[in-house]
């Protein structure tokens, strides 16, 4: 697992003496430093961007640092690898959260006190079968859809598209949540 400090990224990148992710030009060239981290994550690696020193975070910031981080990935502009959010507070959320459903996207969050979720645009259906994956731990296909009383094919396709968006981990036989060890 590849861990990256998110605060100390912005105090390399952009030379500021706080602690908040405000203005664009900042978030790019905070961005344009993980993007460096992340070139080098194999197949199946997890990224853990830490916020837990990050005070606050504007819209812009988000935008730049979340969005288009994500988008880069999605599009594969980076490795294959997994980005999970640690460290993110309800000071983050509001932008976070903002400038994932502008750019129909999501994450997965470790949130400071320990909790997982998915945040950002996810149908009820998906996050449903994403927290059951999360709770059960390493589940095939058959597994999740008797424990969710569906259809195999329709749980293989939802699973299959969680696995694309890089919301879960998938081994050959068994789909699970991407988890980072708290440091």
């Amino acid at each position: 697992m590849t861990r990256i400090d998110v605060g100390s990224v912005l105090r390399d990148s952009a030379k500021l003496p706080y602690a908040d992710l405000v203005t664009r030009p900042t978030g790019a060239a905070v961005r344009r430093c993980i993007e460096l981290e992340l070139a080098g994550l194999e197949d199946g690696e997890i990224a853990m961007l830490d916020f837990s020193k990050i005070g606050m975070i504007d819209y812009s910031c988000a935008d730049e640092v979340v969005a288009k981080l994500l988008l880069a990935h999605k599009h594969g502009e980076t490795q294959t690898g997994y980005v999970v959010f640690h460290g993110i507070t309800d000071a983050h959320l509001e932008a976070i959260e903002d400038v994932l459903n502008h750019h129909a996207l999501a994450l997965v969050v470790h949130f400071a006190d320990g909790a997982a979720r998915l945040v950002g645009t996810v149908s009820d259906e998906d996050r449903g079968t994403w927290e059951h994956v999360r709770a059960s731990g390493p589940s095939s296909v058959e597994d999740v859809a008797k424990a969710e009383g569906a259809d195999a094919a329709v749980m293989a396709e939802r699973l299959h598209a969680l696995h694309r968006r890089r919301l879960l981990r998938y081994d050959g036989s068994s789909f699970s949540a991407p988890n980072v060890a708290h440091r």
